[in-house]
């Protein structure tokens, strides 16, 4: 049958919200309360959107209902649809009112605290009605949250996380990772450090088994050292430059944190060239959305903050 006679017509956006609130809540009945609709109504919906398509989209069991292979096929689409009309109210809103809007972005602790603060302080001074929504989590989420939607961008460092095929890199500077130190370290005296010089200093560093941890391993290992004791182990950055404020500690963090929103007041880096290179620090987008003007206005000033950085490399 033709698109209009067999679903253009009957499949309603009513419907697939309430698929959508089943398959997240992996229950008839607790969509219908999170809805505030009965019971009966999920169940017909589904019902009417399981006729229309001709296929099975959810399968009962006794902990409730999951997708089927077809639901997800649908689930999939249904998540793009719903932020194609978001996204379309949201244009018409901002070209009625260009200076106003939201951002959803995601990205990491370090990069929260440092690049983005100055992207977003510096956009919010010239556009002060943006709304700027910050997700701070791990890479493999923040990618799912992009794929579903749910964020508009992601702001990272380049890795295996960011190789999806649906998804494009925008490289915007290079960062290396460095050893950093107190102000009041007296290793800052040295013009010339080699990694193994300080093995027998008090460490504050990342789990080993954590995503950066596991960047530090390869980087002692890389020179022919083992991973050194650490006194303090702890993945909040905070709290090791905290540590490092006394002058008797040392950890390994990116550049960039001592870069944004200026130059760091009372830590600095160590002259040690560490034997391993992160990838470069870019923006995330789906290939297949185009970015909101809001959000190309971040995307643009996320460009101009970067291009001190981007020169200093060359």
């Amino acid at each position: 049958m033709r698109w209009n006679d067999r679903i253009g017509r009957r499949i309603k956006l009513s419907d697939l919200h309430i698929l959508l609130a089943v398959a997240q809540y992996g229950s008839m009945a607790k969509a219908a309360s999170r809805l505030a609709v009965s019971h009966p109504v999920v169940s017909r919906s589904i019902g009417e959107l399981e006729h229309t398509l001709g296929v099975q989209l959810l399968e009962r069991n006794p902990r409730g209902v999951e997708l089927t292979q077809c639901g997800r096929a649908l689930l999939d689409r249904s998540h793009a649809a719903f932020d194609e009309l978001r996204q379309g109210v949201k244009d018409i809103e901002v070209l009625a009112d260009p200076t106003a809007g939201e951002v959803r972005i995601g990205t990491t602790p370090p990069l929260a605290a440092s690049f983005v603060s100055a992207v977003i302080d510096r956009l919010a001074g010239r556009y002060p009605r943006i709304v700027f929504r910050v997700v701070v989590e791990g890479g493999e989420a923040q990618r799912r949250n992009l794929s579903e939607r749910r964020l508009d961008l992601l702001v990272f460092r380049k890795s295996g996380v960011v190789s999806d095929g649906q998804l494009r890199f925008e490289p915007l500077f290079e960062s290396p990772y460095v050893v950093a130190a107190g102000a009041k370290s007296p290793w800052l005296r040295r013009r010339r450090i080699e990694l193994g010089d300080l093995l027998g200093e008090m460490w504050a560093l990342p789990a080993p088994e954590d995503a950066f941890g596991s960047f530090v391993v390869d980087a002692f290992r890389a020179a022919g050292l083992a991973f050194p004791r650490a006194t303090v182990i702890a993945t909040a950055l905070e709290m090791r430059a905290n540590l490092l404020r006394t002058g008797r500690y040392l950890t390994i963090l990116p550049e960039f944190w001592l870069q944004f929103p200026g130059r760091h007041p009372f830590i600095k880096k160590l002259p040690v060239d560490l034997p391993v290179a992160g990838g470069p620090i870019g923006i995330v987008t789906l290939k297949s959305r185009a970015p909101s003007p809001v959000v190309q206005r971040f995307i643009d000033c996320a460009r101009e903050t970067a291009k001190p950085l981007a020169r200093n490399r060359k």
